[in-house]
């Protein structure tokens, strides 16, 4: 399938649970794949949809969700279905599955957290990420290949190393055409590209693909801005991990953990 040029979004709904992906979509390994930020995004956007049919007012809110990447998400129409698998007043699980020619390559699961005011205890002891305004422009796409990478805006810190970094990314793109996505599912849209931003060996040399994204919110963010506050860290046998703290113009957010299978590109 040729995925749409649509120029303001990243998918264009088809289907009542389908979509098609735009090139803005493409991936940063294949030119023939997702990148899994905006799919992150479009399976909280499912979430968030399935929670506002089945629960209206519930006062329900995404704590944590986790992602599996089961197989190589192709640049080819998608389908998502999402159940309760946990229901309950104040908590809850859902999972959504990602689907493509019929076969599962994503599988997510979120839980649920009532919302109530604790505002009078709320803290962390995580410092603040200076705002996006002191972080230097930096032009990803000269480092990663990609439709999606070509249409983020990035500011990273100066002083950048191998494997630590932060950077504050935001898109001009909606992430369905047409309709409007919540602050949490534009928020994750952008989380995965954290792999990217503090890169401890060269992608033209090396391979380190996640095969999971784990995030947990101890609020909900809000604003354009996605930060992110990045290690990267390789193991001697083949494994990494990529650890972020999660930030918005506001404060800190909650945390993001990918796994990573570590390999030398083919050729290089």
């Amino acid at each position: 399938m040729t995925p749409t040029t649509a120029a303001g979004s990243y998918y264009e709904r088809v289907g009542e649970l389908r979509f098609k992906p735009t090139a803005h979509a493409g991936g940063a390994w294949a030119d023939d794949e997702q990148h899994f930020s905006p799919v992150g995004g479009l399976i909280a956007h499912a979430i968030e949809q399935h929670v506002a049919d089945s629960r209206p007012g519930s006062g329900l809110a995404v704590a944590r969700i986790s992602y599996d990447i089961l197989g190589r998400i192709a640049l080819d129409e998608c389908e998502i279905t999402v159940e309760t698998i946990r229901p309950g007043r104040t908590i809850e699980l859902l999972e959504a599955v990602l689907s493509i020619g019929g076969r599962a390559v994503t599988r997510a699961r979120a839980w649920l957290l009532t919302s109530l005011d604790t505002s009078s205890v709320a803290d962390s002891s995580v410092e603040r990420l200076a705002p996006p305004e002191e972080f230097e422009p930096w032009p990803m796409d000269e480092l990663w290949p990609g439709g999606y990478i070509g249409s983020v805006e990035v500011r990273r810190r100066a002083g950048a190393v191998p494997g630590r970094s932060a950077a504050w990314i935001r898109t001009p793109l909606d992430l369905v055409a047409g309709e409007p996505s919540g602050a949490l599912a534009s928020y994750l849209a952008l989380v995965d590209t954290a792999n990217g931003i503090a890169v401890r060996q060269s992608p033209t040399e090396w391979m380190f693909p996640n095969t999971d994204l784990t995030v947990h919110l101890q609020r909900q963010p809000s604003g354009d801005w996605t930060g992110l506050d990045t290690s990267v860290s390789f193991g001697p046998d083949g494994h990494g991990v990529t650890s972020t703290v999660l930030h918005d113009v506001h404060g800190p957010v909650g945390t993001a953990a990918q796994i990573l299978t570590v390999r030398p590109l083919p050729g290089s």
